[in-house]
Protein backbone atom coordinates (compact mmCIF):
# COMPACT_ATOMS: atom_id res chain seq x y z
CA UNK A 1 0.00 0.00 0.00
CA UNK A 2 1.30 3.71 -0.87
CA UNK A 3 -0.15 6.88 0.99
CA UNK A 4 -0.66 8.75 -2.56
CA UNK A 5 -1.80 7.09 -5.84
CA UNK A 6 -1.18 9.04 -8.48
CA UNK A 7 -3.30 8.59 -12.09
CA UNK A 8 -1.34 10.19 -14.66
CA UNK A 9 1.98 11.40 -15.90
CA UNK A 10 1.17 14.50 -17.25
CA UNK A 11 2.46 18.14 -15.78
CA UNK A 12 -0.57 17.55 -13.35
CA UNK A 13 -0.02 14.12 -12.20
CA UNK A 14 3.81 15.19 -12.18
CA UNK A 15 3.60 17.78 -10.32
CA UNK A 16 1.35 16.83 -7.54
CA UNK A 17 3.51 13.46 -6.80
CA UNK A 18 6.21 16.17 -5.98
CA UNK A 19 4.81 17.94 -3.88
CA UNK A 20 3.17 14.93 -2.04
CA UNK A 21 6.46 13.60 -1.68
CA UNK A 22 8.10 16.51 -0.93
CA UNK A 23 5.46 16.86 2.32
CA UNK A 24 6.25 13.15 3.08
CA UNK A 25 4.38 10.83 1.23
CA UNK A 26 5.25 7.49 -0.19
CA UNK A 27 4.11 7.54 -3.56
CA UNK A 28 3.32 5.89 -6.81
CA UNK A 29 2.59 6.82 -10.05
CA UNK A 30 1.42 5.17 -12.99
CA UNK A 31 0.40 5.84 -16.55
CA UNK A 32 -0.72 4.09 -19.80
CA UNK A 33 2.32 5.81 -21.45
CA UNK A 34 5.60 7.34 -20.64
CA UNK A 35 4.87 10.30 -18.69
CA UNK A 36 7.65 12.33 -21.73
CA UNK A 37 4.50 11.37 -24.18
CA UNK A 38 1.89 13.17 -22.50
CA UNK A 39 -0.55 15.80 -23.50
CA UNK A 40 1.41 18.19 -21.55
CA UNK A 41 3.74 18.42 -24.44
CA UNK A 42 1.69 19.64 -26.49
CA UNK A 43 1.15 22.96 -24.98
CA UNK A 44 3.57 24.67 -27.02
CA UNK A 45 2.61 28.41 -26.52
CA UNK A 46 2.99 29.39 -22.85
CA UNK A 47 2.05 29.56 -19.34
CA UNK A 48 0.25 32.29 -18.18
CA UNK A 49 1.74 34.78 -15.10
CA UNK A 50 1.37 38.52 -14.35
CA UNK A 51 4.77 39.10 -14.02
CA UNK A 52 5.32 41.63 -16.65
CA UNK A 53 5.38 45.92 -15.36
CA UNK A 54 2.27 46.65 -16.60
CA UNK A 55 0.16 43.48 -16.18
CA UNK A 56 -1.26 42.68 -12.87
CA UNK A 57 -2.89 39.49 -11.22
CA UNK A 58 -6.45 41.53 -11.25
CA UNK A 59 -6.21 42.18 -14.82
CA UNK A 60 -5.15 38.20 -15.18
CA UNK A 61 -8.26 37.30 -13.20
CA UNK A 62 -10.20 39.88 -15.13
CA UNK A 63 -9.50 38.49 -18.45
CA UNK A 64 -9.50 34.47 -17.00
CA UNK A 65 -13.67 35.69 -16.26
CA UNK A 66 -14.33 37.37 -19.04
CA UNK A 67 -13.24 34.22 -21.32
CA UNK A 68 -14.95 32.07 -19.04
CA UNK A 69 -18.55 33.34 -19.89
CA UNK A 70 -19.83 33.70 -15.96
CA UNK A 71 -19.16 30.18 -15.55
CA UNK A 72 -16.11 30.27 -13.47
CA UNK A 73 -15.54 30.06 -9.58
CA UNK A 74 -14.09 33.95 -8.89
CA UNK A 75 -12.61 32.81 -6.27
CA UNK A 76 -10.88 29.64 -7.37
CA UNK A 77 -9.54 32.03 -10.67
CA UNK A 78 -8.41 34.21 -8.15
CA UNK A 79 -6.20 31.32 -6.73
CA UNK A 80 -5.28 30.26 -10.26
CA UNK A 81 -4.15 33.69 -10.78
CA UNK A 82 -2.49 34.72 -7.33
CA UNK A 83 -0.53 31.59 -7.20
CA UNK A 84 0.71 32.23 -10.77
CA UNK A 85 4.00 34.63 -10.60
CA UNK A 86 5.37 31.83 -7.35
CA UNK A 87 4.48 29.05 -10.27
CA UNK A 88 7.02 30.49 -12.65
CA UNK A 89 9.73 31.22 -10.07
CA UNK A 90 9.13 27.40 -8.92
CA UNK A 91 9.75 26.19 -12.48
CA UNK A 92 12.09 28.84 -13.29
CA UNK A 93 14.14 27.40 -10.13
CA UNK A 94 13.64 23.65 -10.98
CA UNK A 95 15.18 24.34 -14.24
CA UNK A 96 12.75 25.10 -17.08
CA UNK A 97 14.55 26.81 -19.60
CA UNK A 98 12.32 29.65 -20.36
CA UNK A 99 13.53 31.82 -23.42
CA UNK A 100 15.24 35.53 -21.99
CA UNK A 101 15.01 39.10 -22.88
CA UNK A 102 15.96 40.56 -19.97
CA UNK A 103 14.01 38.41 -17.68
CA UNK A 104 11.73 35.61 -18.73
CA UNK A 105 10.31 36.23 -21.91
CA UNK A 106 6.30 36.63 -22.22
CA UNK A 107 4.35 36.70 -25.52
CA UNK A 108 0.22 37.54 -25.76
CA UNK A 109 -2.25 35.34 -26.31
CA UNK A 110 -5.89 35.25 -27.44
CA UNK A 111 -7.90 37.00 -24.62
CA UNK A 112 -5.03 38.70 -23.15
CA UNK A 113 -4.93 42.08 -21.89
CA UNK A 114 -1.31 42.20 -21.58
CA UNK A 115 1.39 40.62 -22.76
CA UNK A 116 1.63 37.57 -19.84
CA UNK A 117 2.13 33.74 -21.51
CA UNK A 118 5.90 33.08 -20.55
CA UNK A 119 7.23 30.70 -23.28
CA UNK A 120 10.32 28.43 -24.22
CA UNK A 121 10.52 29.10 -27.90
CA UNK A 122 7.55 27.33 -29.27
CA UNK A 123 7.98 24.14 -26.70
CA UNK A 124 6.80 25.57 -23.93
CA UNK A 125 4.91 22.52 -22.36
CA UNK A 126 7.84 20.13 -23.63
CA UNK A 127 10.11 21.56 -21.37
CA UNK A 128 7.70 21.77 -18.28
CA UNK A 129 7.21 18.43 -18.90
CA UNK A 130 10.70 17.07 -19.07
CA UNK A 131 11.58 19.24 -16.22
CA UNK A 132 9.08 17.77 -13.88
CA UNK A 133 9.89 14.17 -14.98
CA UNK A 134 13.56 15.00 -13.39
CA UNK A 135 12.06 16.37 -10.14
CA UNK A 136 10.67 13.02 -9.88
CA UNK A 137 13.63 11.22 -10.56
CA UNK A 138 15.50 13.60 -8.08
CA UNK A 139 12.94 12.63 -5.89
CA UNK A 140 12.90 8.94 -6.28
CA UNK A 141 8.90 8.61 -7.16
CA UNK A 142 8.40 5.17 -7.95
CA UNK A 143 7.05 5.81 -11.38
CA UNK A 144 5.45 2.56 -13.15
CA UNK A 145 4.41 3.27 -17.07
CA UNK A 146 2.23 1.55 -19.46
CA UNK A 147 -0.53 0.99 -17.18
CA UNK A 148 -4.58 1.46 -18.07
CA UNK A 149 -6.76 2.41 -15.29
CA UNK A 150 -10.12 0.36 -15.15
CA UNK A 151 -11.91 1.29 -12.23
CA UNK A 152 -11.39 2.48 -9.29
CA UNK A 153 -11.22 0.73 -5.90
CA UNK A 154 -14.52 2.35 -4.51
CA UNK A 155 -16.50 0.70 -1.15
CA UNK A 156 -19.06 2.79 0.58
CA UNK A 157 -17.81 6.19 -1.24
CA UNK A 158 -14.31 5.49 0.01
CA UNK A 159 -11.79 5.20 -2.41
CA UNK A 160 -9.06 2.56 -2.02
CA UNK A 161 -7.30 2.32 -4.55
CA UNK A 162 -7.29 1.21 -8.44
CA UNK A 163 -7.67 -1.97 -10.83
CA UNK A 164 -5.18 -0.96 -13.45
CA UNK A 165 -4.54 -3.22 -16.20
CA UNK A 166 -0.62 -3.77 -17.21
CA UNK A 167 -0.45 -3.38 -20.80
CA UNK A 168 2.66 -5.41 -20.91
CA UNK A 169 1.11 -8.73 -19.74
CA UNK A 170 -2.69 -7.54 -19.77
CA UNK A 171 -2.79 -8.57 -16.15
CA UNK A 172 -4.93 -6.91 -13.74
CA UNK A 173 -2.85 -5.13 -10.86
CA UNK A 174 -4.46 -4.00 -8.00
CA UNK A 175 -2.93 -0.98 -6.08
CA UNK A 176 -4.38 -0.22 -2.70
CA UNK A 177 -3.85 3.54 -1.39
CA UNK A 178 -5.03 5.54 1.10
CA UNK A 179 -4.98 7.96 -1.33
CA UNK A 180 -5.91 8.66 -5.47
CA UNK A 181 -5.41 11.79 -7.14
CA UNK A 182 -7.03 11.33 -10.91
CA UNK A 183 -4.46 12.94 -13.42
CA UNK A 184 -5.36 11.31 -16.74
CA UNK A 185 -6.34 14.08 -19.24
CA UNK A 186 -9.39 15.17 -21.10
CA UNK A 187 -11.44 13.81 -23.41
CA UNK A 188 -11.21 15.47 -27.16
CA UNK A 189 -10.13 12.31 -28.43
CA UNK A 190 -14.18 11.53 -28.98
CA UNK A 191 -13.25 13.51 -32.09
CA UNK A 192 -10.63 10.96 -33.36
CA UNK A 193 -8.74 12.68 -36.18
CA UNK A 194 -10.24 15.98 -36.05
CA UNK A 195 -8.39 16.27 -32.74
CA UNK A 196 -5.20 18.06 -31.69
CA UNK A 197 -4.80 15.97 -29.18
CA UNK A 198 -2.37 12.84 -27.91
CA UNK A 199 -3.75 9.32 -28.52
CA UNK A 200 -4.13 8.83 -25.29
CA UNK A 201 -6.68 11.68 -24.49
CA UNK A 202 -9.60 8.95 -24.22
CA UNK A 203 -11.55 10.05 -20.64
CA UNK A 204 -10.46 7.46 -18.71
CA UNK A 205 -9.84 9.04 -15.47
CA UNK A 206 -13.35 10.36 -16.20
CA UNK A 207 -15.10 7.48 -16.54
CA UNK A 208 -13.45 5.20 -14.37
CA UNK A 209 -15.10 8.72 -11.86
CA UNK A 210 -18.20 8.07 -13.58
CA UNK A 211 -18.42 4.55 -12.38
CA UNK A 212 -17.50 5.36 -9.07
CA UNK A 213 -19.69 7.42 -8.08
CA UNK A 214 -18.74 10.71 -8.91
CA UNK A 215 -19.93 13.83 -10.13
CA UNK A 216 -18.85 15.30 -13.61
CA UNK A 217 -19.41 18.85 -14.53
CA UNK A 218 -19.82 20.85 -17.93
CA UNK A 219 -18.68 18.06 -20.19
CA UNK A 220 -20.43 20.51 -23.15
CA UNK A 221 -18.07 23.03 -23.70
CA UNK A 222 -15.19 21.77 -25.54
CA UNK A 223 -12.45 24.23 -27.16
CA UNK A 224 -11.78 23.66 -30.58
CA UNK A 225 -8.37 25.54 -31.59
CA UNK A 226 -8.19 27.68 -34.61
CA UNK A 227 -5.60 26.74 -36.30
CA UNK A 228 -4.99 22.79 -36.57
CA UNK A 229 -2.93 21.83 -39.66
CA UNK A 230 -6.09 21.23 -42.49
CA UNK A 231 -4.61 17.60 -43.25
CA UNK A 232 -3.56 16.74 -39.70
CA UNK A 233 -5.03 18.26 -37.02
CA UNK A 234 -1.28 18.66 -36.02
CA UNK A 235 -1.65 21.65 -34.23
CA UNK A 236 -0.17 25.55 -34.77
CA UNK A 237 0.79 26.80 -32.00
CA UNK A 238 -1.10 30.41 -30.72
CA UNK A 239 2.25 31.55 -30.71
CA UNK A 240 2.17 32.32 -34.09
CA UNK A 241 -0.73 34.20 -34.41
CA UNK A 242 0.83 36.06 -31.05
CA UNK A 243 3.93 36.91 -32.81
CA UNK A 244 1.73 38.76 -35.30
CA UNK A 245 0.51 35.96 -37.84
CA UNK A 246 -2.54 36.72 -39.44
CA UNK A 247 -5.54 34.99 -40.71
CA UNK A 248 -7.01 35.28 -44.01
CA UNK A 249 -9.35 33.34 -46.53
CA UNK A 250 -9.55 32.38 -50.18
CA UNK A 251 -9.48 36.38 -51.28
CA UNK A 252 -6.74 37.19 -48.83
CA UNK A 253 -8.64 38.92 -46.97
CA UNK A 254 -8.32 38.92 -43.07
CA UNK A 255 -11.98 38.37 -41.33
CA UNK A 256 -11.36 38.23 -37.86
CA UNK A 257 -9.18 39.27 -35.00
CA UNK A 258 -7.20 36.95 -34.88
CA UNK A 259 -6.20 37.69 -31.17
CA UNK A 260 -9.64 37.29 -29.47
CA UNK A 261 -10.68 34.32 -27.61
CA UNK A 262 -10.70 30.94 -29.15
CA UNK A 263 -14.21 30.64 -29.41
CA UNK A 264 -14.64 33.43 -30.92
CA UNK A 265 -12.07 32.82 -33.56
CA UNK A 266 -12.64 29.33 -34.30
CA UNK A 267 -16.56 30.64 -34.85
CA UNK A 268 -15.65 32.90 -37.64
CA UNK A 269 -13.06 30.64 -39.07
CA UNK A 270 -16.55 27.62 -39.23
CA UNK A 271 -18.50 30.66 -40.98
CA UNK A 272 -15.67 31.30 -43.78
CA UNK A 273 -15.79 27.47 -44.19
CA UNK A 274 -19.32 27.54 -44.35
CA UNK A 275 -19.73 29.86 -47.22
CA UNK A 276 -16.88 27.87 -49.27
CA UNK A 277 -13.91 29.47 -48.16
CA UNK A 278 -10.56 27.95 -47.69
CA UNK A 279 -8.76 29.17 -44.51
CA UNK A 280 -4.86 29.68 -43.95
CA UNK A 281 -2.49 31.17 -41.04
CA UNK A 282 -0.14 33.91 -42.83
CA UNK A 283 3.04 34.25 -41.26
CA UNK A 284 5.20 35.47 -44.30
CA UNK A 285 5.47 38.81 -43.26
CA UNK A 286 7.61 37.72 -40.27
CA UNK A 287 11.52 37.48 -40.64
CA UNK A 288 13.12 34.08 -41.29
CA UNK A 289 15.29 34.42 -38.41
CA UNK A 290 12.39 35.76 -36.16
CA UNK A 291 10.36 32.89 -37.44
CA UNK A 292 13.94 30.03 -36.48
CA UNK A 293 14.36 31.97 -33.27
CA UNK A 294 10.81 31.79 -31.90
CA UNK A 295 8.89 29.19 -33.95
CA UNK A 296 11.21 26.65 -34.88
CA UNK A 297 8.55 23.77 -33.56
CA UNK A 298 5.86 25.26 -36.09
CA UNK A 299 8.02 25.39 -39.17
CA UNK A 300 9.59 21.97 -38.50
CA UNK A 301 5.19 20.71 -37.97
CA UNK A 302 4.41 22.66 -41.13
CA UNK A 303 6.90 21.12 -43.55
CA UNK A 304 6.39 17.58 -42.43
CA UNK A 305 2.77 17.17 -42.02
CA UNK A 306 2.07 19.75 -44.96
CA UNK A 307 5.25 20.00 -47.64
CA UNK A 308 5.22 23.69 -46.68
CA UNK A 309 7.37 26.51 -45.81
CA UNK A 310 5.73 28.50 -43.95
CA UNK A 311 8.43 31.41 -44.59
CA UNK A 312 6.91 31.68 -48.41
CA UNK A 313 3.58 29.87 -48.49
CA UNK A 314 0.49 30.22 -46.67
CA UNK A 315 -0.17 27.30 -44.41
CA UNK A 316 -4.14 25.61 -44.79
CA UNK A 317 -5.63 25.40 -41.67
CA UNK A 318 -9.05 24.35 -39.92
CA UNK A 319 -10.64 24.16 -36.19
CA UNK A 320 -10.02 20.98 -34.40
CA UNK A 321 -10.64 19.83 -30.91
CA UNK A 322 -8.33 20.92 -28.32
CA UNK A 323 -9.15 20.98 -24.96
CA UNK A 324 -12.03 19.82 -22.62
CA UNK A 325 -13.14 22.32 -19.73
CA UNK A 326 -15.57 19.68 -18.39
CA UNK A 327 -14.33 16.88 -15.70
CA UNK A 328 -14.94 15.65 -12.34
CA UNK A 329 -16.41 17.75 -9.83
CA UNK A 330 -13.85 19.17 -7.00
CA UNK A 331 -13.36 21.58 -4.68
CA UNK A 332 -10.41 24.56 -4.02
CA UNK A 333 -8.58 21.58 -2.31
CA UNK A 334 -8.89 19.10 -5.78
CA UNK A 335 -11.40 17.21 -3.73
CA UNK A 336 -14.07 15.04 -5.10
CA UNK A 337 -17.05 13.97 -3.21
CA UNK A 338 -15.51 10.57 -3.21
CA UNK A 339 -13.59 10.26 0.24
CA UNK A 340 -9.97 9.87 -0.18
CA UNK A 341 -10.58 10.61 -4.39
CA UNK A 342 -8.71 14.10 -5.84
CA UNK A 343 -8.97 15.13 -9.42
CA UNK A 344 -6.36 17.52 -11.11
CA UNK A 345 -6.13 18.97 -14.62
CA UNK A 346 -7.80 18.35 -17.38
CA UNK A 347 -9.70 15.46 -16.08
CA UNK A 348 -11.04 17.52 -13.40
CA UNK A 349 -12.96 20.79 -13.35
CA UNK A 350 -11.39 23.58 -11.16
CA UNK A 351 -13.96 25.83 -12.36
CA UNK A 352 -11.85 28.42 -13.78
CA UNK A 353 -11.98 28.00 -17.22
CA UNK A 354 -15.74 27.81 -17.30
CA UNK A 355 -16.91 28.52 -21.29
CA UNK A 356 -14.59 29.05 -23.16
CA UNK A 357 -10.30 28.56 -21.75
CA UNK A 358 -8.19 31.59 -21.63
CA UNK A 359 -5.06 30.63 -23.86
CA UNK A 360 -2.42 30.15 -21.86
CA UNK A 361 -4.14 29.20 -18.47
CA UNK A 362 -4.01 25.19 -18.86
CA UNK A 363 -0.16 25.26 -18.05
CA UNK A 364 -0.41 26.93 -15.18
CA UNK A 365 -3.91 25.09 -14.04
CA UNK A 366 -1.32 21.94 -13.52
CA UNK A 367 1.33 23.97 -11.80
CA UNK A 368 -1.07 25.44 -9.56
CA UNK A 369 -3.54 22.86 -8.71
CA UNK A 370 -0.93 20.16 -9.03
CA UNK A 371 0.66 21.36 -6.19
CA UNK A 372 -2.68 21.61 -4.08
CA UNK A 373 -3.87 18.80 -4.95
CA UNK A 374 -0.37 16.65 -4.13
CA UNK A 375 -0.66 18.43 -0.61
CA UNK A 376 -3.95 17.38 0.20
CA UNK A 377 -3.84 13.72 -0.87
CA UNK A 378 -0.72 13.63 1.01
CA UNK A 379 -2.69 15.55 4.46
CA UNK A 380 -5.27 13.01 4.03
CA UNK A 381 -3.14 10.30 3.99
CA UNK A 382 -1.61 10.88 7.43
CA UNK A 383 -4.67 10.23 8.65
CA UNK A 384 -5.36 6.37 9.52
CA UNK A 385 -6.90 4.22 7.52
CA UNK A 386 -7.61 0.98 7.73
CA UNK A 387 -6.65 -1.95 5.33
CA UNK A 388 -9.46 -2.85 2.77
CA UNK A 389 -9.67 -6.20 0.92
CA UNK A 390 -11.28 -5.62 -2.76
CA UNK A 391 -11.31 -8.58 -5.52
CA UNK A 392 -12.46 -7.97 -8.88
CA UNK A 393 -11.39 -7.53 -12.51
CA UNK A 394 -8.79 -10.44 -12.04
CA UNK A 395 -8.87 -11.96 -15.21
CA UNK A 396 -9.90 -8.88 -18.11
CA UNK A 397 -9.88 -11.11 -20.83
CA UNK A 398 -12.53 -13.35 -19.54
CA UNK A 399 -14.75 -10.36 -19.51
CA UNK A 400 -14.83 -8.89 -22.83
CA UNK A 401 -16.13 -10.94 -25.73
CA UNK A 402 -13.33 -12.61 -27.78
CA UNK A 403 -15.50 -13.42 -30.92
CA UNK A 404 -16.93 -9.77 -31.72
CA UNK A 405 -18.62 -9.47 -34.46
CA UNK A 406 -18.70 -5.84 -34.77
CA UNK A 407 -15.37 -3.92 -35.19
CA UNK A 408 -15.30 -1.15 -32.49
CA UNK A 409 -12.24 0.52 -34.60
CA UNK A 410 -14.88 1.37 -37.38
CA UNK A 411 -17.18 2.51 -34.72
CA UNK A 412 -14.75 4.83 -33.33
CA UNK A 413 -14.23 6.24 -36.35
CA UNK A 414 -17.82 7.46 -37.12
CA UNK A 415 -18.64 8.27 -33.63
CA UNK A 416 -15.63 10.76 -34.14
CA UNK A 417 -16.96 12.08 -37.52
CA UNK A 418 -20.47 12.26 -35.93
CA UNK A 419 -19.26 14.25 -33.07
CA UNK A 420 -16.98 16.59 -34.88
CA UNK A 421 -20.49 16.98 -37.19
CA UNK A 422 -22.65 17.46 -34.63
CA UNK A 423 -20.99 18.33 -31.51
CA UNK A 424 -18.18 20.30 -32.68
CA UNK A 425 -18.12 24.57 -33.04
CA UNK A 426 -21.78 24.64 -34.01
CA UNK A 427 -24.42 22.39 -32.58
CA UNK A 428 -28.35 22.43 -33.23
CA UNK A 429 -31.05 20.08 -31.36
CA UNK A 430 -31.28 17.80 -34.85
CA UNK A 431 -27.58 17.03 -34.38
CA UNK A 432 -27.44 16.84 -31.09
CA UNK A 433 -30.14 14.08 -31.42
CA UNK A 434 -28.81 12.16 -34.07
CA UNK A 435 -25.56 12.13 -32.26
CA UNK A 436 -27.27 10.73 -29.12
CA UNK A 437 -29.31 7.96 -31.07
CA UNK A 438 -26.15 7.05 -32.40
CA UNK A 439 -24.39 6.57 -29.32
CA UNK A 440 -27.56 4.46 -27.81
CA UNK A 441 -27.10 2.20 -30.32
CA UNK A 442 -23.11 2.02 -29.48
CA UNK A 443 -24.09 1.25 -26.01
CA UNK A 444 -27.03 -1.35 -27.38
CA UNK A 445 -23.86 -2.78 -29.70
CA UNK A 446 -20.77 -2.72 -27.41
CA UNK A 447 -22.15 -6.54 -26.18
CA UNK A 448 -21.01 -8.05 -29.61
CA UNK A 449 -17.63 -6.23 -29.62
CA UNK A 450 -14.36 -7.08 -28.41
CA UNK A 451 -10.76 -7.83 -28.66
CA UNK A 452 -10.16 -10.98 -31.37
CA UNK A 453 -6.12 -11.01 -30.08
CA UNK A 454 -6.15 -13.09 -26.72
CA UNK A 455 -2.53 -12.73 -26.57
CA UNK A 456 -1.58 -11.63 -23.22
CA UNK A 457 1.95 -9.69 -24.57
CA UNK A 458 1.53 -6.32 -25.17
CA UNK A 459 -2.37 -6.52 -26.07
CA UNK A 460 -2.41 -3.45 -27.56
CA UNK A 461 -6.41 -3.74 -28.98
CA UNK A 462 -7.61 -4.92 -25.61
CA UNK A 463 -6.37 -1.53 -23.77
CA UNK A 464 -7.68 0.38 -26.99
CA UNK A 465 -11.34 -1.37 -26.49
CA UNK A 466 -11.43 -0.43 -23.08
CA UNK A 467 -10.44 3.76 -24.24
CA UNK A 468 -13.67 2.95 -26.45
CA UNK A 469 -15.96 1.70 -23.85
CA UNK A 470 -14.45 5.14 -21.85
CA UNK A 471 -15.12 7.18 -24.62
CA UNK A 472 -18.82 6.26 -25.54
CA UNK A 473 -19.38 7.15 -21.84
CA UNK A 474 -17.93 10.08 -21.73
CA UNK A 475 -19.77 11.22 -24.80
CA UNK A 476 -23.18 10.98 -24.22
CA UNK A 477 -22.50 12.60 -20.77
CA UNK A 478 -21.38 15.31 -23.50
CA UNK A 479 -24.62 15.03 -25.88
CA UNK A 480 -26.96 14.78 -22.88
CA UNK A 481 -25.68 18.22 -21.23
CA UNK A 482 -25.14 20.24 -24.51
CA UNK A 483 -29.11 19.45 -24.89
CA UNK A 484 -29.60 20.64 -21.76
CA UNK A 485 -27.94 24.19 -21.75
CA UNK A 486 -30.57 25.32 -24.31
CA UNK A 487 -28.32 28.58 -24.92
CA UNK A 488 -25.19 29.67 -26.85
CA UNK A 489 -21.95 30.37 -24.36
CA UNK A 490 -18.69 30.36 -25.20
CA UNK A 491 -16.90 26.84 -26.31
CA UNK A 492 -21.00 26.04 -26.69
CA UNK A 493 -22.62 27.36 -29.79
CA UNK A 494 -26.04 26.33 -30.95
CA UNK A 495 -26.96 27.52 -34.20
CA UNK A 496 -30.57 27.21 -32.90
CA UNK A 497 -30.46 29.16 -29.47
CA UNK A 498 -27.36 31.55 -30.50
CA UNK A 499 -27.75 34.03 -27.36
CA UNK A 500 -26.65 33.68 -24.27
CA UNK A 501 -29.56 32.95 -21.63
CA UNK A 502 -28.60 33.95 -18.03
CA UNK A 503 -31.23 31.54 -16.85
CA UNK A 504 -28.39 29.02 -17.59
CA UNK A 505 -25.52 30.33 -15.82
CA UNK A 506 -24.81 27.70 -13.92
CA UNK A 507 -22.97 24.40 -14.30
CA UNK A 508 -24.24 21.47 -16.05
CA UNK A 509 -23.64 18.66 -12.94
CA UNK A 510 -24.27 14.96 -13.81
CA UNK A 511 -23.62 11.39 -12.23
CA UNK A 512 -24.06 7.89 -13.14
CA UNK A 513 -26.88 5.98 -11.24
CA UNK A 514 -27.73 2.06 -12.49
CA UNK A 515 -26.30 2.23 -15.73
CA UNK A 516 -28.37 5.76 -16.40
CA UNK A 517 -26.71 9.30 -16.71
CA UNK A 518 -28.70 11.09 -14.93
CA UNK A 519 -29.04 15.35 -13.41
CA UNK A 520 -29.70 16.45 -10.00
Amino acid sequence: MVDVLVIGGGGAGLTAAIHAKKDGANVALVSKTYPTRSQTCMAQGGINAAIGADDSIQSHISDTLKSAQGLADEELVGILCEHGVDAIKWLDKIGVPFSRNKGIAQRKMGGASFVRACYAKDYTGLKILHTLYDQCNAYDINMLSERFLIDLAVIDGKVYGAYLLNIKTSTVELFHAKSVILATGGYAKVYGKHSTNHVGSTADGIAAALRAGAKISNMEFIQFHPTALKKSSILISESARGAGGYLVNSKAERFTDELASRDKVSLAITNEMQKGEEIYLDVRHLSAKFIDEHLPQEKKLADLYENIDLTKQLIPILPAAHYTMGGICVDKNCTTNIQGLYAVGECANHMVHGANRLGGNSLLEIVVFGKIAGEAACAYAKKEMPACKVDKHKDILSQINTNPTVDFYKRRAELAEIFYTHVGVKRNEQGLLEALEYIQALQNELKNMGVKNIKLAYNTELAEFLEFKNLVLTAKTVVLSALRRKESRGAHYREDMPNKDDNFSTDTICYQENDEIKFP
